[in-house]
């Protein structure tokens, strides 16, 4: 990664692990910043608990309570945006004030956004929520920027993938525990305080500042080790010269405004009559299977994308996850559930496998399975629809961490600009999502999942087709 040189990279690794064996204050601080990691993907998707919450509360329709996502994501756009211009006219922040301090900042932004959610539930202000989410999230871009291209540094360049995928997965983590956690706290905990009432929302939120505060302690003291070129000032904007980076970009915001569309409008397909006819306190544990997929996934991703000395073992270690996973739902929802998960788990195996591990071929192949469980979905009843677009959350696993590796390969010097590019990209969160709602409303929710799958299109065209490293942009209009 340019810019981000491992001091360390002198020393071996062991094989899948992108982690020195000879140096081992790169697992210390891998655990600190992954940590972060599992705790924007539980507030990323608490999001998804409280949509339904306020819509109640505030009698929304779909589009205005899908503004919660576009207060979100918006964030990332803006903040990310005004990084760019700040970085290709002064130079890096980040890289300025060093990956530790600007994570720091993102924490301490972070809970501040939590924070507000007192105030605004209090005062009774939809409005205030959304400034609040704002705050929130625009913490939580700052954290992407600095602890994404951080983690790919934290180790041999050839690990990077992996480690990606490892993070993600504990991303993932977090989105599988916030159904649960959330659902019970702003729904089943308090029945009795009345649907408008948005006081419930308190106390998670609450929660989380404080947990964001003692991880900014843990951080402040920790020994997060240096990087080179940390306190180097390059100004420029050479990144947008290269076309699989700007294909990237449109792919990253494609992926983030299907799978966050997905996820936000599913407990209100799970209580369809014609699907599953379920309430809202009961949806919230399929809600939990749809990210513990993409958890799942990302773990094989991991796997699949690491180095081993014998493909068995890749294998083997890959069938193990698969049994966990199959032991721990069987453990909290029993053998039935347990059976369909374990099929949906084996399907998304053998994708897996079709794609023989190549990133680019293995994304389309994924894409591809995305948009056949969404025709199920739109066109579909019953069981078939509903596990069909909570099986979605598997193949959605590998992608946001694959399609950023494959845009950030071969930009050299321009690597960190392009990371910030992506990140911004993450504004498609802001924009589908409010898009399905509408079509919701004029035709309806089963419907609105074309939506995404035209998403998902443009995803299958870079994975197998776009994210080739070739000419520049310039090169290719003049061509």
């Amino acid at each position: 990664m340019a810019g981000i040189i491992n001091t360390a990279k002198a020393t071996s690794s062991a094989p899948g692990t992108g982690v020195s064996p000879e140096n081992n204050k790169y697992l210390g601080p891998l655990v600190v910043v992954t940590s972060l990691f599992f705790m924007w993907g539980f507030i990323t998707c608490l999001n998804d608990i409280l949509i339904p919450k306020l819509k109640g509360v505030f009698d929304l329709q779909h589009w205005q309570a899908m503004l919660i996502q576009t207060a979100f994501f918006g964030a990332y756009f803006i903040i990310s945006l005004a990084y760019f211009l700040f970085s290709i006219t002064k130079g890096d922040p980040i890289m300025k004030i060093g990956y530790k301090n600007g994570i720091i900042v993102g924490l301490v932004v972070a809970a501040v956004g939590c924070v507000l959610f007192l105030p605004a539930a209090s005062l009774l202000s939809y409005g205030f929520f959304l400034l609040a989410l704002f705050v929130l999230a625009s913490g939580i871009t700052i954290l992407q920027i600095a602890a994404n291209p951080y983690v790919a540094a934290l180790g041999p360049p050839e690990g990077s993938s992996s480690r990606m995928n490892m993070t993600q997965a504990l991303n993932s983590l977090g989105t599988t525990v916030a159904p649960l956690v959330g659902g019970y706290l702003i729904f089943d905990a308090a029945q009795g305080v009345g649907d408008a009432s948005a006081e419930s929302v308190k106390m998670p939120y609450l929660a989380l500042a404080a947990a964001l505060l003692v991880i900014v302690v843990i951080i402040k003291i920790a020994r997060l080790p240096h990087i080179a070129g940390e306190g180097r000032i390059v100004a420029d904007a050479g990144a947008l010269k290269h076309r699989h980076l700007v294909l990237g970009i449109i792919c990253i915001f494609m992926y983030v405004g299907g799978e966050v569309s997905i996820g936000s409008t599913l407990i209100g397909f799970l209580e369809l009559p014609q699907i599953a006819g379920l309430a809202e306190s009961e949806a919230k544990y399929y809600l939990a299977f749809f990210w513990g997929g993409a958890m799942v996934g990302r773990f094989f991703g991991a796997i699949g994308l690491a180095q081993f000395k014998n493909n068995s073992y890749k294998y083997l270690a890959i069938g193990a996850v698969a049994l966990v996973a199959f032991l721990v739902i069987f453990s909290i929802y029993g053998l039935n559930l347990a059976l369909i998960a374990v099929g949906l788990i084996v399907l998304n195996m053998l994708v897996l496998f079709l794609g023989r591990f190549i990133p680019s071929r293995t994304l389309g192949l994924y894409a591809a399975s995305v948009i056949g469980l969404l025709l199920v979905t739109i066109f579909g009843e019953g069981q078939m629809a509903m596990w069909s677009v909570i099986a979605i959350g598997l193949f959605n696993s590998i992608m946001f961490p694959t399609i950023f590796d494959l845009a950030i390969k071969g930009l050299g010097a321009h690597t960190s600009q392009g990371s910030s590019l992506l990140v911004m990209a993450i504004v498609g969160g802001a924009i589908i999502p409010p898009l399905q709602g509408f079509v919701a409303d004029v035709t309806s929710l089963q419907l609105s999942f074309l939506v995404p799958l035209a998403c998902y299109l443009f995803i299958v065209y870079y994975g197998f087709f776009g994210s080739a490293p070739g000419a520049s942009v310039k090169e290719e209009l003049a061509y």
